[in-house]
C-alpha cells in the first residue's frame, strides 16, 4: 500500500535510529544461499539451546488453560512474584533482601528499561550509558526525549567504564546512570586485548565482566548525587563469579533497578526494585503493557519448576563458555579479540580503512555470515566528540560483534573459514 502521509510524525521517532537487527538481516537476503553452503547468523543475540522439556510442557498446558486468557495484575502473577524472588536468592544469596514486593513482570526487558526510565526522567533530562550501547537502550531515551550522555570506553581497558570519567558527566539533568552486565555488546571484558591465536589466554578474560566492586563504585556514586542506577542484568546466568553484586545486602540502599533475563518468544521480564518505586512503575507499565503475557508467568510461578530450570541453565553456560573456546581456537590469527564471554564476542577486524558496517555487509552479501558492525553500539555524532576530547583509538570503527550463542559448534568453524576466505576480497 502507498501512502503519502496527510500528518507530521513526532520528532522523536524520526530522530530516532531505524532498528538495526532488521535492517541488518536485509543484508543477508542477497546472499545466494544453498544447502551446502547456507546463510550463518551470528547477529542478534537468541537462545541456541531448545527450553527444557519440563518448560515446555508447563507452556502447553496454561497457554490452553482458561485462567490464562484474562488479564492479571500490572506487576504480575503474585505467585511468579514470590517465586521468582526466592529464585533469585540462590543467585544473591540467602540474605538477599529481596521479596515479592520488589518484583515486577514485564513484557521482556526492553519493557522493563522503558518503564522504568518513564519513571526516572523527563524530556530533556539525561541518563549516561557507557559505550559501547545497547542500541535499544539508546532508541528507548530518544524516543522519551531524554538524552543518552556517552560514557566512552577503551579496548585497552577491556571496555570497562571509568567511574572518575563518569563523575564528569554528571550534571544537574543526570537521573540515572545504565550498567549492562555481563555486556552487550562486549560482554565479558578482558583486561587486555588478545589475539585469536594466543595460546594462553589472561584466566579473567572468559570470567571479568564488571565486578561486584565497580558495580558497588558506581552505586555509591549514584547515591552521592541522588540519581538511579539501573542494572540490566539480562545476560546474568553467564558470569562466573555469584553473587554478581552485593546490591541485594541487607545494608544497601534499594532503590536500584535490576532487569533479568527474559524468554525471548513469549516476552517475559522482570524488575527488581523497592516497592516504593514499584508503585510508580505499576503506572507506566499499566499504559504500555496492562499486563505481561500470561501463560509464561503461570508456568514459571512454581518455585520447584525454576529449581529444576537453574540446572539446566547451568549446563547451557557450560555449553556456552565451550563454544566461546572454540570461537577463540578457530578464529583467524590477525583477528583481534577485544572482550568475549555471554552471548557475545566483540571483535576488531583486520582490515585497515575498512569500516565495520562496510564490512559486515559485505561478508554477509558476499559470504553469508550475519555479524553486527561496531557502529549500531554508538552515535556517529557522539564520536565526532570522541575525537574532540582526544579519546578515540586507532581502529575503533572495526569492531564486530559475533552471537556465538545462536549457533553451533559446525557453524563456528565454518564462520571462521569463511572469515579466512574472505582476506581476498578485502586486501
Amino acid at each position: 500500500m502507498s501512502s503519502s502521509l496527510a500528518f507530521r510524525l513526532s520528532r522523536s521517532v524520526l530522530t530516532t535510529i531505524q532498528p538495526p537487527i532488521p535492517r541488518v538481516k536485509a543484508w543477508g537476503l542477497a546472499y545466494p544461499s544453498t544447502p551446502a553452503r547456507p546463510l550463518l547468523d551470528m547477529s542478534q543475540g537468541a537462545p541456541g539451546s531448545p527450553p527444557s522439556n519440563v518448560l515446555l510442557e508447563a507452556l502447553a498446558k496454561t497457554s490452553s488453560s482458561l485462567q490464562s486468557t484474562g488479564y492479571g495484575h500490572a506487576l504480575g502473577e503474585p505467585k511468579l512474584r514470590a517465586s521468582f524472588a526466592q529464585e533469585m536468592k540462590t543467585v544473591y544469596g540467602q540474605c538477599a533482601d529481596i521479596t515479592a514486593d520488589d518484583v515486577a513482570i514485564t513484557a521482556g526487558c526492553n519493557m522493563a528499561f522503558i518503564a522504568a526510565v518513564m519513571c526516572l526522567a523527563d524530556a530533556g533530562d539525561e541518563v549516561i550509558l557507557p559505550v559501547p550501547w545497547y542500541f535499544n537502550h539508546s532508541m528507548s531515551l530518544d524516543l522519551l526525549g531524554v538524552k543518552p550522555v556517552p560514557l566512552y570506553t577503551r579496548s585497552d581497558q577491556g571496555f570497562l567504564p571509568s567511574i572518575d570519567e563518569c563523575k564528569k558527566l554528571i550534571t544537574s539533568k543526570t537521573k540515572a546512570i545504565t550498567l549492562v552486565t555481563p555486556n552487550n555488546p562486549v560482554s565479558f571484558s578482558p583486561p587486555s586485548q588478545v589475539s585469536a591465536s594466543s595460546q594462553t589466554h589472561p584466566a579473567d578474560q572468559t570470567g571479568a565482566i564488571y565486578s561486584p566492586s565497580l558495580i558497588a563504585q558506581f552505586a555509591k556514586l549514584a547515591q552521592e548525587n541522588n540519581i538511579a542506577l539501573v542494572v540490566d542484568e539480562t545476560y546474568r546466568d553467564f558470569v562466573e563469579h555469584f553473587p554478581p553484586h552485593n546490591m541485594f545486602s541487607p545494608m544497601q540502599d534499594r532503590d536500584i533497578t535490576h532487569l533479568s533475563y527474559a524468554i525471548p518468544g513469549h516476552r517475559l521480564g522482570v524488575v527488581v526494585a523497592s516497592p516504593e518505586l514499584l508503585e510508580y512503575i505499576m503506572t507506566t507499565l499499566d499504559c504500555i503493557q496492562v499486563c505481561a503475557p500470561r501463560p509464561p508467568q503461570l508456568a514459571l510461578a512454581n518455585v520447584l519448576l525454576l529449581s529444576k530450570l537453574r540446572s539446566s541453565i547451568l549446563s547451557n553456560a557450560e555449553a556456552l563458555k565451550a563454544r566461546h573456546k572454540l570461537f577463540r581456537k578457530s578464529l583467524p590469527s590477525e583477528w583481534m579479540i577485544g572482550s568475549q564471554g555471554g552471548y557475545y564476542a566483540f571483535v576488531k577486524h583486520p582490515f585497515k580503512n575498512v569500516s565495520s558496517i562496510t564490512f559486515c555487509q559485505r561478508l554477509a552479501k558476499e559470504l553469508g555470515v550475519l555479524v553486527l558492525p561496531a557502529q549500531i553500539f554508538y552515535s556517529e555524532a557522539d564520536e565526532m566528540e570522541r575525537q574532540a576530547l582526544d579519546l578515540s583509538e586507532e581502529g575503533w570503527d572495526r569492531w564486530v560483534r559475533f552471537s556465538i550463542a545462536n549457533v553451533n559448534d559446525e557453524q563456528i568453524v565454518n564462520v571462521c573459514e569463511r572469515l579466512r576466505g574472505c582476506k581476498r576480497s578485502f586486501e
